[in-house]
């Protein structure tokens, strides 16, 4: 903003920033990210919180609003800054909606899941009684700032995590997205997504999947940014996914989850005759080179049935199921049978 620069280097008016981080990426960052705001002579205050999905929660929005009370911010002037996982976005999304009313927030995404998935669009929340994201709202930050280097110090599992969210966007939309992520997923993997020069044979891949991964994403996602229209392909992996995580929690990372339901809705479409049994295969191959959880057992026959009868109350009495027609093609139906879904449930557990 450059009416703000020209604040910051005349003097006129000192900048202050309220910053929370993950403790984590604090422990790992925090001296760069201080150093940063004392030498651009920005007065801030860092809050490093542990923002996991067994703390978020009301209670970390509220501690997170007393603390920005306290440094005493102006909401027109002085966003909100989240850095971290999708968590701590979520969290920190969810405080400055509430602020004021509405105060500007700016996100900083440090893992590879959050850098193409919680970065983008204009959701918000916290989980609540034991359902995933059940409190939350729609307002989206004022910028998302992208830098591909926070992913070289996050675990592998973390990458492959990350890469559950991206091979949702490559089998609903894109079969160029499929195909990159068949190619050079374990190159991505080694590489936790950075660019080298002289890659032989690679080119930038990780520049290409998380392009792509976001561009696919904001055209699903803008059309329908409130979604007042509740037929969305980006609900892939998202049917059972939340009911089967917060079951097992912490056993399954988000990513993690979403492929599993992902795995089975594979099955479902095979077993519809949406897709091929060459083409099941080719899906479930992928995953596996990903890293991916393909099964788990903690997704019974009865979490399944549990999960779509929650998926009917909220999504208008229609089950609204994205499923596969193809590879980097779906279509979302209502009319798939209990029958249907046991029999690919059975071929799933089978294989």
């Amino acid at each position: 903003d450059r009416q703000q620069l020209e604040l910051a280097t005349s003097g006129k008016r000192k900048l202050r920033r309220f910053i929370v981080i993950d403790e984590v990426v604090d422990k790992l960052y925090g001296s760069e990210v201080r150093e940063y705001f004392e030498q651009n002579n920005v007065q801030h205050k860092i809050l490093a919180l542990p923002t996991t999905e067994e703390t978020k929660s009301m209670d970390l929005v509220l501690t997170i609003l007393q603390e920005v009370q306290k440094f005493s911010i102006d909401r027109r002037t002085e966003p909100i800054i989240a850095i971290g996982g999708g968590v701590c976005l979520d969290i920190v999304g969810l405080a400055a909606s509430l602020y004021r009313r509405r105060t500007p927030y700016i996100r900083v995404p440090t893992t590879l899941l959050s850098y193409v998935d919680a970065s983008v669009g204009a959701k918000n929340g916290v989980n609540f009684l034991q359902c995933k994201n059940k409190l939350g709202g729609y307002t989206p930050p004022v910028a998302s700032f992208l830098d591909r280097s926070f992913i070289r110090s996050i675990p592998r599992r973390h990458i492959s995590n990350g890469l559950g969210e991206i091979l949702k966007m490559a089998l609903m939309k894109h079969k160029g997205l499929f195909d990159l992520l068949k190619s050079h997923g374990k190159y991505l993997l080694d590489t936790k997504f950075q660019s080298y020069r002289g890659s032989a044979g690679h080119g930038d891949a990780a520049l290409q999947t998380t392009r792509i991964a976001i561009e696919t994403m904001l055209e699903e996602l803008a059309p329908n940014l409130w979604e007042d229209d509740l037929d969305r392909l980006v609900d892939f992996g998202h049917l059972i996914s939340p009911e089967l995580e917060m079951r097992v929690l912490p056993a399954l990372m988000h990513g993690e989850a979403v492929n599993i339901d992902m795995a089975f809705m594979t099955y479902v479409a095979y077993a519809r005759g949406l897709i091929t049994a060459e083409e099941k295969e080719q899906i479930i191959q992928c995953m596996r080179g990903l890293e991916l959880p393909v099964w788990h057992s903690g997704c019974s026959w009865p979490l399944i049935k549990k999960a779509l009868m929650e998926r009917l109350k909220h999504s208008g009495g229609q089950t609204r199921m994205p499923l596969p027609t193809g590879l980097g093609v779906a279509d979302i139906f209502n009319d798939t049978t209990e029958e249907t879904l046991e029999r690919a449930y059975q071929l799933w557990v089978r294989d």
